[in-house]
């Protein structure tokens, strides 16, 4: 059994960062690479011409996923209230994005600032819950107003207190309790606090719109400890058909680099990263590729 209709994607955070008009020069070696899907990471939405990005996506065949950068400023469960006008004034700027570029959600970790982790009260952590829940309850309309979705991604507990695992994010869909609040999982944070990453894809079940993959230590798909056969197992239970997109940052960018604590090269070659992590994607996709590291040496000796 094969995943016939996914659809693969990258990171333009693979290359470079922050995303603006220029970064469009990219788009002609990810088509050439083989990807349907890019990944477009709106850090400051004032450095996008969207007629301009619009117009390069069009003419090199490839389809946007809009994904949201949540720092400090931007903080759905902040106790200043101008925190969550902030992130309302940011958030209706990435939906407006989405509608003018076609894309059908805006995904990422909208619930809190990323990086907000620290050891609070149970009675802190419920208000801050709460405040999650009311004001993404709030972003849930704005972007059913566009036709759009919202896709919710947990992220691991260096990175957040408050959703780290496929089962604290559907708690969260559960009480925001609106039909465009939806999930996205990234294998990075799965594989710290997953104890069984099947399990985590089959809870998400169709709420599940967006998956984003590297291997354990954010390098080359195939080439690390990841279990791309639970991950097969979860998409096929579930009857998956969003895209896979390769997440992974360079450590060119100082900034990226020391927000997502890569100190060293993880690949030789960025560009490598995204054409062999493609490679093995696909061998994946049809059920050739087994699990884990072994899978990467047999597709490189195929190559030879």
């Amino acid at each position: 059994m094969s995943l016939q209709d996914i659809k693969f994607g990258v990171s333009t955070w693979l290359w470079t960062s922050p995303f603006s008009t220029e970064t469009v020069s990219l788009f002609p070696k990810i088509k050439e690479m083989g990807y349907e899907v890019v990944e477009i990471p709106v850090e400051d939405p004032a450095l996008l011409d969207v007629e301009k990005v619009k117009q390069a996506l069009a003419e090199n065949g490839l389809r946007p996923v809009i994904c949201g950068a949540f720092g400090p400023s931007r903080d759905l469960t902040h106790e200043d209230p101008a925190y969550h006008q902030t992130s309302f004034d940011y958030i209706e700027a990435c939906l407006d994005i989405c509608v003018a570029l076609g894309a059908g959600f805006l995904a990422g970790p909208m619930y809190s600032a990323v990086g907000k982790a620290r050891l609070v009260s149970p009675e802190q952590k419920k208000a801050e819950w709460e405040r999650a829940v009311t004001n993404l309850r709030k972003v849930c309309q704005m972007a059913e107003d566009r036709g759009l979705k919202i896709a919710l991604e947990p992220l691991n507990r260096f990175e957040s207190d408050l959703v780290n695992t496929a089962e604290d994010v559907m708690r969260l869909v559960r009480d925001i309790d609106h039909p465009a609040a939806n999930v996205l999982l990234d294998g990075f944070h799965m594989n710290i606090e997953e104890p069984d990453i099947e399990r985590a894809i089959r809870l998400a079940g169709d709420k599940l719109i967006h998956l984003q993959v590297s291997e354990n230590y954010r390098g080359t798909p195939g080439t690390g400890q990841t279990r791309w056969d639970a991950y097969r197992r979860g998409l096929e239970a579930i009857n998956y058909k969003g895209a896979v997109s390769i997440e992974s940052f360079t450590p060119e960018v100082k900034e990226l680099a020391g927000a997502v604590c890569i100190w060293r090269p993880l690949v030789p070659s960025q560009d490598d990263f995204a054409r062999e992590g493609l490679q093995f994607l696909r061998q994946w996709a049809e059920g050739a590729a087994p699990a884990g590291r072994e899978a990467r040496e047999k597709a490189t000796a195929e190559t030879k």
